[in-house]
């Protein structure tokens, strides 16, 4: 088991406190596991395992408790038997038919400090943010990192080498399972098929009473393989209508939302850097997790270029930036991540192969005039850096503790 040592460092300040830590993101990436690794760290903290209640509102022996009123009931007789100060520890909480109201009466009514886990944004964020007016911390779980996959393959796999690594992290993606299936890549892309499924019918279909299931796969075969492209509404209406199905642009919005709201797709809106100001079209969306992409579509290595920035996007994200796409005049930047005060700008190549694209890829830095990092990320050994911008080779970029 792979400690997730930058998320619990992210909650670390937030232990034992009155907030509500939520932690969010796509079904399988770690969450369940994560709340594992909370306890054991309470645990070593001093706190006694008696004072934990943990419940796995998937578990069908818990399936009493999917109404608030008899989850308040059971936790309140079981806090009263601790006696004391409790940990409460609810795994996929949406589950729980008004959850929210009970989770706020916990926080009132109870010495304890609570930890729950969602597979919906909608679900954990707007209704938590009316219930408990602020006093909540949300925290997205994302699959694994290069640097925690290769520390887990190369457990199973010992004689790699952080290349070979690089080569199965294209393939398999990071979601953590797949240990447990040795990284077979027929048994992998099962298991990654099983997970695309159950997010559209149990966080997609289900959640949002969507009955055409077929254009939703549609639509979500689109975005993943045009995932770093960017996509309209009307560009996938008018994929949609040369297969002959007929759907209006409000309609992909709304599905496109919904599969963002399941973490199974990220949207990344469009800045103006010149006019410093926010665009409303031509978005781009990127994937919760490019193994997925491998499995339902088997077009990673045709497709590298588009991996790639998913790749570097994810990494971002999971460092805590905000991420947008820079326009500048009719060029483009890849991405621009803001954390705090600090900006980036990141542009993703396969290769370096010509004069002409090292030229196009740190050309496009030209016009922006500010003193942030600027650099160019691609597979390329060599380093192509210039003109103060920085040259990354893919790999380096993942397992650099710093980019500055």
């Amino acid at each position: 088991m792979i400690l997730r040592t930058s998320y619990l460092q992210q909650i670390r300040p937030f232990m034992d406190s009155d907030l509500v830590k939520v932690l969010t993101g796509i079904r399988r990436s770690g969450k369940s596991v994560l709340l594992l690794q909370i306890q054991q760290e309470l645990i070593e903290r001093g706190v006694n395992p008696d004072q934990m209640i943990y419940l796995n509102f998937e578990d069908l022996s818990n399936y009493h408790l999917l109404n608030f009123l008899q989850l308040h009931k059971e936790i309140k007789d079981r806090a009263s038997k601790i006696g004391k100060k409790v940990y409460l520890f609810f795994d996929e909480i949406q589950e729980v038919q008004g959850w929210e109201r009970c989770i706020n009466s916990f926080r009132v009514e109870l010495d304890c400090d609570i930890y729950i886990t969602g597979s919906n944004a909608r679900l954990l964020s707007g209704e938590l943010a009316t219930y408990l007016t602020g006093r909540y911390i949300e925290i997205t779980v994302y699959p694994f990192s290069f640097r925690e996959f290769m520390e887990l393959y190369q457990t199973i796999n010992p004689e790699s080498n952080e290349k070979e690594c690089f080569s199965q992290y294209l393939h398999f993606g990071g979601m953590p399972y797949l240990s447990n299936l040795q990284y077979r890549k027929d048994p992998c892309r099962q298991y990654l098929q099983e997970i695309y499924n159950s997010v559209q019918l149990r966080d997609i279909i289900r959640r949002n009473n969507i009955r055409d299931a077929d254009l939703l796969n549609r639509i979500l075969g689109f975005v993943m393989a045009n995932a770093g492209n960017t996509i309209t509404a009307a560009s996938i209406s008018k994929f949609l209508k040369n297969e002959n199905r007929s759907v209006s642009s409000t309609s992909v919005l709304n599905y496109l939302e919904y599969c963002c709201e399941a973490f199974l797709i990220y949207k990344v809106p469009r800045d103006d850097l010149q006019g410093k100001k926010a665009l409303k079209t031509m978005e781009k969306y990127y994937l919760a997790d490019h193994g997925i992409r491998q499995a339902v579509l088997e077009s990673n290595q045709r497709d590298i270029q588009l991996v790639l920035e998913n790749l570097v996007f994810l990494e971002l994200k999971r460092r805590g930036y905000e991420v947008r796409i820079g326009k500048v005049g009719t060029k483009e930047v890849d991405f621009v991540g803001t954390k705090g005060g600090e900006k980036l700008y990141i542009q993703v190549s396969y290769l370096l192969a010509s004069e002409q694209t090292i030229e196009r890829e740190f050309g496009v830095f030209d016009e922006i005039q500010d003193n942030f990092p600027k650099m160019v990320v691609s597979m390329d050994e060599l380093d192509f850096s210039r003109n103060g911008c920085h040259h990354w080779n893919i790999r380096d970029f993942l397992l650099a503790e710093f980019w500055a």
